[in-house]
């Protein structure tokens, strides 16, 4: 199907000279042997698609030098549907398929007529469809398709009489379509009224002084009259015929013309004279590359040599058609060339022979009755089918409408349930996102609120003020190490804030800056020690960052900074169950029975809310896997029941 499309305004009369006397200009100076070059076509074609010439004669002006190439007519075909120039694909499809015609090659004439036809419709250009409808009138004629050609021809004549003002071309083409009309009833058998009608048709040519036209109409009359065996008449026809075609040089007429003079000169006896027209028409027959007009030339050279009595020659040259013939499924010459041969062998008294080509000339004709019957047949069955198919296109398109009528019906119920899934979708949306908002919100107040607690300023004035006394002291080395120190810690501190989680390698690095800076103050009493089991890689185990310094404050001041002796926090890291890396942090301190009654007697309480950030980031953390993580805190005793420490336990999900 052909994409609709709009086609541009047709180009100012001086524009449209001016591109046609480049085109020409660029013809004659490209042209070779009746050949044009790649790319000077494809300028032609680039200038004629751009300027976009709308009639068959602005067109044809410029492409009838090439018109027989099919190969640049293919490329114009496909170039002007490329860039949706229907006239230019209408003309060079139309060109096509009369080369098509030409060759016998009637299918694929029809198609591209059809294809042309189509294009024409595409922008309603009624030139276009008259003419593609007179090429389809005329293959279907050729091939005996009578319904359809007759159809074709009707067609035509409505829509030229539909036309205010008719151009020269399209008066043309309603000639074309009476003569294709009289032509129809010439091979009915009608000859008076084919005669009729081309009479008809010359009346209309003489208006418009085409010569071709009426050369081709005076031979149609000229073929009428020799079949009702007029001959003189229809000599004065072909003559008549000759006369208009000097004026435009048609090859196939003067051949066809030419041809006809001949046979009517074997009837009255003129043989010498018929030889001497078919042998000098054989040549320019074969370059129009029409094979039947060749074979028949062939056939009636030897029907005119068995006239003669050359029966060798005569032979040999009916053979020769009868060969071309059988080559190109040509039937009515098979039949002919049959027929003179058993008339040839009944002049050499071979009687056997006669009889066979006799029957082989009445089995032809049988198959020619019976293809002309069968086409016609076909041709019915194909327009009735064509007719059924579009009562059946109607009755789906009424179909269609009614459900249209429905749909529309149903649009609004259609549409405000769409707009309340719409709103519904919107509201579960804004809810959503309200939620996520939230969960942001309280992600960010917990990484606050952990930089906060991991950033307390009384660790920083502490830390500070524990380097201060190292610097009082003159203790310059010892100040410069926990400077660095310090300084990395508080970095650590700030680039693992703003992260979700952290390698544990890294989290274990960071509390390790941390107890050092934490054990100035104790005078580097505790012994902090960390511990990993074998087959746990620290650096791809992922943990929350900053999550493992609160319990390790609780240790240190609630735990170790009240206890006479020995301080030590072990840091333990182990694989105890699928799924889980154990986090254990063990001090030997008080046990949390007596810190919190120490808390309670001290006058400046220290609150910690660092435990209860970490719970809560815990929570977040584990949304992402399968585990959730626990939290487990021991108390520890000694043997003698006493309390010796605390145990907090993390279990942290890995999957």
């Amino acid at each position: 199907m052909l994409k609709s499309y709009k086609i541009p305004q047709s180009p100012s009369i001086i524009a449209n000279y001016f591109l046609l006397f480049w085109v020409i200009t660029m013809l004659f100076l490209h042209k070779a042997n009746a050949q044009v070059s790649d790319k000077s076509f494809k300028e032609i074609t680039g200038s004629l698609i751009s300027k976009a010439p709308e009639t068959y004669n602005d067109l044809d002006i410029v492409l009838k030098p090439i018109q027989r190439d099919t190969s640049l007519m293919r490329y114009f075909a496909n170039a002007s549907v490329k860039e949706n120039y229907y006239a230019g694909a209408s003309y060079a499809l139309n060109k096509l398929g009369v080369s098509y015609r030409d060759y016998a090659l009637y299918s694929k004439a029809i198609k591209l007529h059809e294809m042309a036809l189509e294009a024409a419709k595409v922008n309603d250009n009624k030139e276009f469809q008259i003419y593609s409808l007179t090429m389809l009138s005329t293959v279907y004629r050729q091939t005996e398709a009578i319904p359809s050609a007759l159809d074709c021809a009707q067609k035509v004549i409505d829509l030229a009489q539909s036309l205010e003002q008719p151009d020269e071309n399209i008066k043309r083409n309603l000639n074309l379509s009476l003569s294709s009309i009289a032509h129809i009833y010439r091979t009915l058998g009608q000859y008076d009224l084919a005669i009729a009608n081309f009479k008809k048709s010359i009346a209309l040519e003489a208006e418009l002084d085409n010569s071709y036209g009426l050369a081709m109409n005076y031979m149609g009359i000229a073929e009428c009259l020799e079949a009702q065996s007029k001959l003189e008449e229809s000599l004065q026809n072909y003559e008549k015929s000759k006369v208009f075609n000097e004026k435009v040089g048609s090859k196939r007429i003067n051949v066809m013309s030419n041809l006809g003079i001949a046979h009517i000169y074997v009837h009255q006896g003129k043989n010498n004279e018929a030889l001497q027209i078919f042998e000098s028409i054989l040549e320019l027959s074969k370059d129009l590359g029409d094979m039947r007009i060749v074979s028949a030339i062939y056939i009636n050279i030897g029907w005119a040599q068995m006239q003669n009595n050359q029966f060798e020659e005569a032979q040999h040259n009916l053979n020769k058609g009868l060969e071309i013939a059988k080559k190109y499924n040509l039937l009515s010459e098979m039949e002919e060339a049959y027929s003179f041969l058993a008339d040839l062998w009944e002049y050499k008294d071979d009687f056997k022979k006669s009889k066979e080509f006799f029957l082989e000339a009445v089995s032809v004709e049988e198959i020619i009755s019976n293809d002309r019957n069968r086409r016609y047949l076909a041709d019915l069955i194909s327009r009735s089918e064509a007719e059924k198919k579009n009562n059946q296109i109607e009755v789906l398109a009424k179909e269609n409408e009614i459900m249209n009528l429905k749909l529309r019906r149903n649009q609004n119920t259609l549409l405000i349930g769409a707009l309340l899934l719409a709103l519904f979708t919107l509201m579960l949306y804004v809810l959503y996102r309200q939620a996520q908002l939230k969960n942001d919100k309280k992600m960010l107040t917990l990484e606050q609120s952990m930089l906060r607690s991991q950033m307390n300023p009384h660790f920083l004035f502490n830390s500070l003020n524990s380097i201060k006394l190292y610097i009082i002291n003159n203790e310059k080395k010892n100040a410069v190490h926990y400077l660095n120190k310090f300084s990395k810690l508080v970095r650590k501190i700030l680039e693992a804030s703003s992260l979700k989680e952290i390698p544990l390698a890294e989290e274990l690095e960071t509390v390790e800056l941390y107890m050092n800076i934490e054990n100035i103050r104790f005078s580097n009493e505790i012994q902090f020690k960390i511990m990993v089991d074998e087959g746990i890689d620290t650096h791809i185990v992922k943990i929350p960052s900053l999550i493992l310094q609160p319990f390790l404050e609780n240790a240190l001041w609630h735990g170790l900074s009240s206890k006479d002796g020995d301080k030590s926090i072990l840091l333990q890291i182990s694989r105890k169950k699928d799924g889980y890396i154990d986090i254990s942090i063990t001090d030997n301190g008080v046990g949390r029975e007596v810190a919190e009654k120490l808390k309670e007697s001290k006058i400046l309480k220290r609150k910690s809310v660092g435990i209860n950030i970490t719970k809560e980031r815990l929570e977040n953390f584990s949304k992402d896997y399968q585990n959730t993580f626990k939290l487990e805190i021991v108390d520890l005793f000694n043997k003698q029941g006493a309390a010796s420490g605390t145990k907090v336990i993390l279990h942290i999900p890995t999957i």
